[in-house]
């Protein structure tokens, strides 16, 4: 089906089905040849609603409005022998699309600028792509930065607005070792990253056979709408206005070029995090998960390596999936946007240097701040001041999205190798990915992008805080 969503110019669609030479800046000397097909896009196997669907209040927030990448690896597998990851992800999509058919129309604005879906079963992008080199090319560890990773998820243009276009693109890259890559693109207002793993293994169930997801989609957005009339009940820092913007922006911009790095955190690493806030009262802080302990020693290094002033306060974003803080908890099935980001805010000074473990308590309180009543407020607070921003100055953002399945997405082919966010090209965004090492310990990989001498500081403070160097006196302040 050819794709009428925008004017291509004849040499662009000849251009699609030539070899491509791409490489990647993070990794200047991995090159290789991708070749593109024409990309085409893929509508429900069978006839679909033909009606308008409107988002939710949460889904409406202005801090959506942009595309989320994932990438998923894939290893060769004898059992698949003949079988074409292309032919069967395309098949299984459509079939899937019957289901999901909103992510088969096109997003537009009503009154006020309100989101809704108007479900036209145009259908999604996808692209079919072959790769001249095996997977080992990607690297050793298969970790962001991924070099060539757009040309992986390609951005088709004129694709990649949020109203008016495809609200999916996916993109499959065989390899010439038999392992392929699976590369999506999907417009954030509509699904949060709970929701795209539902999506993406209800395809692989249809990959593998099934006739339909073993979760069955909900829409029922007016659940996370604002009330009548809207009142705001709590308090949401994330939206306080900050001065020196410039300022901030200076920091970054004066730091050096930005490069992507990815920090790993095993076993070893947590109990380090653990033994930082071991005293009389707390066993090596079991209290505390994985995501706080790790949340509050990136905060501590990026404030280290960016030498940021003392007397300024930094905010750290925490978003939170809010499924299981309502009563009762969202319906199964529920794939849009149930997230919030309460914001964690100290100096740099106390960030610094107090206790390891203040930080912590401080990471802990703001994730706790999301309950019912919090998400409802954030819906009525949309309403009510016009989807303001969040803001990005002397702030961090991060998020979690281990426990969420994106390895387990199988196609037929097993698990991924890899699966999860492309990662680290956005300054200040923070993903907390699970990760088997090359020695196969799971843990928890964390993707950065910062000014290249930014990164070199991180990394020594990185090293320095694990091994508690110099964090003697935060230590012995905790044992005390």
């Amino acid at each position: 089906m050819p794709f009428p969503f925008c004017s291509l110019s004849s040499y662009f669609l000849s251009q699609m089905h030539n070899m491509v030479l791409v490489s990647s800046s993070s990794s200047p000397s991995v090159v290789f040849r991708v070749k593109r097909y024409q990309p085409e896009l893929v509508a429900p196997a069978t006839p679909t609603p033909q009606e308008v669907k409107l988002l939710s209040d949460i889904d409406d927030q202005e801090v959506l409005r942009f595309h989320i990448h994932n990438i998923y690896i894939y290893r060769h597998n004898p059992s698949m022998e003949g079988k074409d990851p292309v032919k069967v992800i395309r098949d299984a999509l459509s079939r899937t699309l019957v289901f999901y058919y909103p992510f088969a129309g096109r997003l537009g604005e009503g009154h006020g600028g309100k989101l809704m879906v108007d479900c036209t079963a145009e259908g999604v992008l996808f692209i079919e792509a072959d790769a001249d080199v095996p997977l080992d090319h990607l690297g050793e560890a298969l970790q962001p930065p991924f070099p060539c990773s757009k040309e992986l998820i390609y951005n088709v243009p004129g694709s990649d607005g949020i109203l008016g276009c495809p609200l999916l693109l996916l993109q499959v890259t065989r390899f010439k070792c038999g392992g392929f890559t699976v590369g999506i693109r999907v417009n954030h207002a509509m699904v949060d990253a709970t929701g795209i793993v539902q999506f993406m293994n209800a395809i692989a169930e249809i990959s593998r056979g099934s006739h339909q997801p073993s979760i069955l989609p909900v829409w029922c957005r007016e659940l996370l709408s604002a009330r009548n009339p809207p009142r705001i009940t709590c308090n949401h820092r994330e939206f306080e206005q900050v001065e020196d913007i410039k300022q901030w922006e200076t920091i970054i911009s004066c730091n050096g070029n930005m490069i992507t790095r990815s920090f790993f955190f095993g076993p070893t690493e947590i109990a380090s995090l653990r033994c930082l806030i071991l005293n009389n009262n707390h066993q090596l802080g079991e209290e505390y998960t994985r995501f706080e302990l790790i949340t509050a020693c990136l905060w501590y290094c990026l404030a280290k390596a960016l030498q940021l002033s003392p007397e300024k306060q930094v905010r750290m974003y925490c978003v939170v999936n809010g499924r299981e803080r309502f009563n009762p908890p969202m319906p199964i099935g529920y794939y849009g946007n149930v997230i919030s980001s309460p914001a964690a805010v100290i100096t740099v000074k106390k960030l610094c240097e107090d206790p390891f473990e203040y930080v912590v308590k401080l990471i802990k309180k703001a994730k706790a701040e999301t309950t019912e009543e919090y998400m409802r407020s954030l819906a009525d607070l949309m309403v009510i001041k016009g989807r303001p921003l969040t803001t990005r100055a002397w702030s961090f953002l991060v998020s979690k999205v281990t426990r969420i399945g994106f390895r387990k997405v199988d196609f037929g082919w097993g698990n991924a190798a890899y699966g999860g966010l492309v990662g680290g090209n956005v300054f200040g965004e923070l993903s907390l990915m699970d990760y088997e090492n090359a020695n196969g310990e799971e843990g928890v990989l964390v993707p950065l992008y910062l000014p290249a001498n930014a990164m070199e500081r991180f990394a020594k403070e990185f090293d320095d805080f694990l091994r508690n160097t110099n964090q003697s006196t935060k230590s012995g302040q905790n044992k005390t």
